[in-house]
């Protein structure tokens, strides 16, 4: 089973089924199928929101029909929880209302409760958005509200449905049964101390349903992270057994994501339009690019990629963090004849790098993350097919006592091999870095930051790198430390050890290669 965001993509036929029933062209990452055999009150929750006065985009009618799916032996709903988490200013809040307004409307004596980061707040929503909205709406005369303080309701005047707030609390939801709880802005609450409280009231409630609502948080958000966590993996493991037996059971939690890996670029439009479902219908693209300009980069993240924001490590004095960034030419390529390769492997063995480096005519150096994958049994296979097309200067590999040493013996086999003389070594042979090279590596590294003697094209792998990377002393000089590095630092570790390669073997190989060219 797949489980990193960085390499799931939602199925071909969860595509398929979103364009052709919703003509929704950007689906969630992980969301679950609709069930067309199921009946759905989904389609009346789309009238409601009409009457509301807005009309539906196609990922709301999406996330409604599955989320109020029928069980039709039962008549009640086949979700017992749904979890929503989608970028800010999505219409969000519109759809829950819709939900909430529909269930007031569609059964008697409901008691719905909706919760926010606080009761204040939910209180600021629920008069100025939901019953503002309602007022002015063609369903004003089939509900009336009630403002005292610890009695708030908009309450549905045919059914006696009451839609009211509480605070996230302990004791939040007590009293009588719960029919709807709505927890929203789930990245505000501290715990579960609310769904706690909601759970109870409940459990002799068989149409009952529990939402939870939040565009991303923080690492602090530890309530909206587990319950990510728990939905990415519910719904690839929902697909994983669907390919093996398509009659296989069905959660009763429904889970609708639509995120952004760190592999799709912020300021690229095309990551809009496979992030933001309400793209092109109330925002648009000059919108959200004043916004990338105007906020720092982890909100804008958070707000419209639907990221977890994370701390900003200190930086290590060994990496110059700081001038990494301005070395970016996204334009850059390496050029034939010219290039070192190099491949590295996680502390973990959970994912391995293969970096090129490639001398410039201006002489400064080409850096480039070719290949990061997850595990380790595709890198012998892939360094062998870039060793024919690119016939490289040089494979550079840390010894036996690192990560990737193990698989110097299968690099051999493959046909890169080791020089015959270590003086007159071959284009292609294999350069085996010992702990001497290693330091050197990374000292000729960080000069290079620093005199700005090397480009690269801000590729996400390596930039995390650099920014989480840690170092430890080797006598008076330093190395790349996997165990205390914030992140995978693999790919920095290739990149730097395909840069060593170039200098070193450069001369042996290159026809005109002027060594000072490396440090000017």
């Amino acid at each position: 089973m797949t489980t990193s965001s960085t390499t799931w993509r939602p199925p071909t036929e969860f595509v398929d089924q979103c364009r052709d029933l919703y003509g929704l062209t950007c689906p969630p990452m992980w969301g679950t199928p609709r069930r067309p055999e199921l009946p759905t009150l989904g389609g009346k929750v789309a009238k409601v929101m009409e009457r509301l006065g807005f009309t539906p985009m196609p990922w709301q009618r999406y996330v409604w029909d599955v989320a109020l799916e029928i069980n039709p032996e039962t008549g009640i709903f086949w979700h017992r929880e749904v979890g929503l988490s989608v970028p800010r200013q999505q219409g969000k809040t519109q759809g829950l209302l819709a939900v909430k307004a529909h269930r007031a409307q569609a059964f008697k004596r409901q008691r719905i409760i909706y919760a926010a980061q606080n009761r204040s707040m939910a209180r600021e929503r629920w008069e100025d958005e939901f019953w503002a909205t309602i007022e002015v709406s063609r369903l004003a005369r089939h509900f009336v509200i009630r403002k005292a303080n610890g009695h708030e309701a908009i309450i549905a005047r045919r059914t006696g449905s009451r839609i009211g707030i509480t605070s996230n609390t302990e004791t939040a939801g007590h009293g009588p049964p719960l029919d709807l709880g709505v927890m929203d802005e789930l990245f505000a609450h501290v715990d579960d101390r609310l769904e706690q409280a909601f759970s109870p009231a409940m459990l002799t409630r068989k149409k009952a349903q529990l939402w939870w609502a939040s565009a991303g948080g923080t690492e602090k958000s530890v309530p909206l992270n587990r319950k990510r966590a728990a939905g990415r993996a519910l719904i690839e493991e929902l697909w994983d057994a669907l390919a093996e037996d398509p009659a296989a059971p069905r959660p009763r939690v429904a889970y609708f994501e639509w995120f952004a890996p760190e592999d799709m670029p912020r300021d690229d439009p095309a990551t809009w339009r496979a992030t933001l479902p309400a793209l092109g219908y109330t925002v648009d693209e000059d919108t959200i690019r004043a916004e990338l300009e105007k906020l720092d980069p982890g909100e804008f993240d958070r707000a419209y990629l639907n990221r977890t924001r994370k701390a900003t490590p200190p930086p290590d004095p060994n990496v110059p963090r700081a001038a990494w960034h301005g070395l970016t030419h996204t334009e850059s390529k390496p050029v034939p004849g010219s290039v070192a390769l190099a491949l590295d492997v996680s502390q973990d063995r959970k994912r391995a790098a293969i970096a090129a480096a490639s001398l410039l005519p201006d002489g400064r150096v080409h850096l480039e993350v070719v290949a990061h994958r997850p595990g380790t049994d595709w890198v012998v296979p892939a360094m062998a097919r870039l060793h024919r097309l690119w016939q490289p200067v040089a494979v550079a590999v840390a010894s036996a006592g690192a990560p990737a040493g193990s698989l110097i013996d299968d690099l051999i086999a493959a046909g890169i091999d080791v020089p015959k003389d270590k003086a007159k070594p071959q284009r292609g042979d294999l350069a085996v870095m010992r702990s001497g090279d290693l330091a050197e590596a990374c000292g000729q590294l960080a000069d290079a930051m620093n005199q700005s003697t090397l480009v690269h094209l801000d590729q996400v792998p390596l930039t995390a790198a650099v920014n989480g990377a840690r170092t430890r002393r080797v006598g008076d000089a330093w190395t790349l430390d996997r165990t205390r590095s914030l992140t995978d630092i693999s790919p920095l570790c290739a990149a730097t050890f395909a840069r060593w390669a170039l200098v070193i073997r450069g001369p042996h190989v290159i026809e005109d290669y002027d060594i000072a060219d490396s440090f000017a």
